[in-house]
């Protein structure tokens, strides 16, 4: 029988910057965010976008080239939604990315910005996963309110 509550269940992980977890969000048009994952530091951003997507069914998705993923533009289309997602170099067959929608992609950015002053995001003080989690919510209801 495995030992319960360790580092993993804790969302604590080595990673190339040292030990941590991190926190990935999406968010609407708007820049209110519609959904918070907390995994470990080492976790890749392209596992996660199913679990930031939700039940929301938005019109186009929008992220960086660490999604860059045919199951994921697969499951984006199967939604209904345009897959704007700028395609790896490494990649035989380039994607068309419509440079305009990309543009907006900043809008995840600066929810960061404006989440990061909230020094118990920026730097996890909660022991617990869920405590930290919990706390990423409330910074940012405090964001949308602004």
């Amino acid at each position: 029988m495995g030992r319960v509550g360790g580092q993993g269940e804790q969302a604590l992980g080595r990673s190339r910057g040292g030990f941590g977890t991190k926190l990935h969000g999406s968010c609407n048009g708007l820049g209110q965010p519609v959904g918070l994952v907390l995994t470990v530091g080492q976790e890749s951003d392209s596992g996660q976008a199913e679990a930031l997507s939700g039940d929301h069914t938005p019109e186009v998705v929008v992220a960086d080239k660490g999604y860059d993923k045919k199951e994921l533009v697969a499951r984006v289309a199967a939604r209904g939604a345009a897959a704007v997602l700028p395609t790896q170099k490494n990649r035989k067959t380039p994607r068309a990315v419509d440079p305009h929608v990309y543009r907006e992609r900043n809008v995840v950015e600066r929810f960061w910005a404006r989440a990061k002053p909230f020094r118990r995001v920026a730097t996890r003080y909660e022991k617990k996963a869920a405590n930290f989690l919990a706390f990423a919510w409330v910074a940012a209801l405090v964001v949308m309110m602004e």
